[in-house]
C-alpha cells in the first residue's frame, strides 16, 4: 500500500480549497484520506496555509511520498513555523 501526500479539493465552483492529505496512490482524488494534515487556501491573502507538521514528519517517516504540489506546501510550512515571532512593539 503506497501512501501520497496529496491535495484534496473541497472548495466550490471558482472558489478553490484543499485538505491536505493522506491516501493512498490509487485512490480518486477526492476519495476517502486516512488522514486529513490541514488546508490550503490559494485565495487567501494571509494565513491561507494552516498543516499540523508534527504529523506530516510522522507520515514521511513511515515512507509517504508527497506529490510536488505537496512538498512546495511543506516547505512552505516548515519554513513559516520556524521563522522567529515579531514581538509588538513596546510603546
Amino acid at each position: 500500500m503506497a501512501l501520497k501526500i496529496r491535495l484534496s479539493r473541497i472548495g466550490s465552483t471558482h472558489n478553490p480549497v484543499y485538505h491536505v492529505v493522506i491516501a493512498e496512490a490509487r485512490s480518486r482524488r477526492d476519495g476517502a484520506a486516512t488522514e486529513i494534515l490541514g488546508t490550503y487556501n490559494p485565495r487567501a491573502k494571509a494565513d491561507g496555509l494552516r498543516l499540523k507538521v508534527d504529523r506530516v514528519d510522522y507520515w514521511l517517516s513511515k515512507g509517504a511520498t508527497p506529490t510536488d504540489t505537496a512538498h512546495s506546501l511543506i516547505k512552505a510550512a516548515k519554513k513559516a513555523a520556524s521563522a522567529p515571532v515579531a514581538a509588538p512593539a513596546a510603546a
